[in-house]
């Protein structure tokens, strides 16, 4: 019974956020940093260590932060609840479908180069194709981590 009324207690203050003006400032000003630093991991994770993966994890952190500071509710702006599993899907669905892609033109499975687009060399398919798969996988990554957040809290 108190077990149930600390966590009940718990996801109203989480919903809620921080009242004090401190934490809401610094939670502001961190949040963009994170978030360049996220894009950042994204853009250069087809050339190096890092990626779509850990990338949407650190978009997802910066956006958690926010609602545990600022409130589910003056987060919604930012990123409504409900864009969650469409976009979620959407990141799935771009994954799979590049992958496919490559079967549908004799590849194998994630084999860009097997993808026909005139007036690209091989090279320039397979960069092409990997940063589709990274947008995917941080789309879903990203989406997902905040629905399971934003599901914690019962919204």
């Amino acid at each position: 019974m108190s077990a149930l009324r600390r966590n009940e207690n718990a996801c109203r203050i989480m919903q809620g956020g921080s009242e004090s003006p401190i934490i809401h400032i610094c939670s502001r000003g961190i949040a963009p940093v994170i978030q360049i630093i996220g894009l950042y991991v994204f853009f250069h994770g087809h050339y190096s260590p890092g990626g779509g993966f850990q990338g949407g994890v650190l978009l997802a952190a910066s956006i958690i932060l926010l609602r545990m500071t600022l409130g589910l509710a003056a987060t919604q702006p930012i990123m409504p609840t409900r864009l969650n599993i469409p976009l979620a899907a959407i990141g799935a669905l771009l994954f799979a479908g590049t992958g496919l892609a490559a079967l549908l033109f004799g590849g194998n499975f994630l084999d860009y180069a097997a993808i026909p687009i005139p007036g690209l060399e091989p090279a320039y398919i397979r960069n092409y194709g990997i940063l589709f798969i990274e947008l995917g996988v941080t789309m879903a990554v990203m989406t997902v981590l905040i629905s399971i957040y934003d599901d914690l809290l019962g919204s």
